[in-house]
């Protein structure tokens, strides 16, 4: 099936319950291939032009869902969206770039999504095209959350992100399994307006973290009126604060009797994985802060 509208796709999606909506396909071909998903039909959203692009609305801009990663990270999104921008362009060699899109990211809510932390850090919005063009908006966090989902026949059709006009960065770790699958993401967004620095951790739980403690400790720090810079001290302790939050020590483990034990030690592998998101966090605070 081939719909050019979204009306034309959420009616397809109705009429066959068991389809599957696919764009890019670089998530949904592996599953496939894996064995582990066996769909009754495809739904392709590639011929639907209305969220292959973008718009702005409201000092937000609104993203088709149907972007890929190639367009996102090209210089004029890159002023646009610089974090998302930097995230599309680390998602994957070429092929995975020029075919996977910014809503297979999200729809597919995998933990290493790059595009992930950056939508989090941004407080992104989801505009869902439903059956009969009944449309409704979610929080992308209510969705990774799986606080709230997709209803049948629902598509995901635009991402609306603000336009803070302020720094961002976006950093990451790969793992030794492939050579862009994130080992720990971090995304750091500055909002001057509210005063507030926005961090969101991905890859070291099944959707981003968002330490807000740390976010509102390194914020009061900020000469918000000057030059914005903070002593590498600061820095450090931020980069600390975030991986604490994100991979906290073992809690003390109590007997049949009521005494508690000391914790176990936290495992080599965690360890390394708290040192790691200390240091993006550290230098994605640093980059954004220059």
């Amino acid at each position: 099936m081939l719909p050019t509208t979204l009306d034309e796709a959420t009616a397809a999606l109705t009429a066959v319950p068991a389809a599957v909506p696919v764009a890019g396909g670089t998530d949904l071909m592996a599953d496939v291939n894996a064995g582990q998903l066996r769909p009754a039909a495809l739904v392709g959203l590639g011929r639907i032009s209305e969220i292959r692009g973008w718009s702005y609305q409201d000092g937000h801009a609104v993203l088709g869902a149907g972007l890929t990663h190639a367009r996102i990270g090209r210089p004029d999104f890159a002023a646009l969206i610089p974090a998302l921008a930097a995230a599309a362009r680390s998602a994957g060699p070429p092929q995975v770039r020029n075919a996977g899109t910014l809503g297979g990211n999200i729809v597919s809510a995998a933990p290493t999504g790059d595009a992930l932390p950056v939508l989090a850090a941004l407080e992104a919005t989801l505009s869902i095209a439903g059956p009969a063009g009944a449309r409704r908006e979610l929080p992308v966090s209510h969705l990774l959350a799986g606080m709230d989902m997709l209803r049948p026949g629902e598509i995901v059709a635009h991402v609306r992100v603000p336009l803070l006009h302020a720094p961002q960065s976006f950093l990451k770790a790969t793992s030794r399994t492939g050579p862009s699958r994130a080992l720990a993401s971090v995304a750091v967004v500055l909002d001057p307006v509210r005063r507030g620095v926005r961090c969101a951790v991905g890859a070291v739980a099944p959707m981003p973290l968002r330490p807000l403690e740390a976010e509102n400790w390194i914020a009061s720090l900020i000469d918000w009126d000057g030059e914005r810079g903070l002593a590498p001290e600061a820095l450090h302790a931020f980069g600390e604060y975030v991986a604490m939050a994100c991979i906290p020590d073992p809690v003390p483990e109590e007997g049949p009797d009521g005494t508690t034990s000391p914790p176990p030690p936290l495992p080599a592998a965690a360890l390394h994985l708290r040192r790691t998101v200390a240091t993006l966090a550290r230098r994605g605070l640093g980059r954004a802060l220059a």
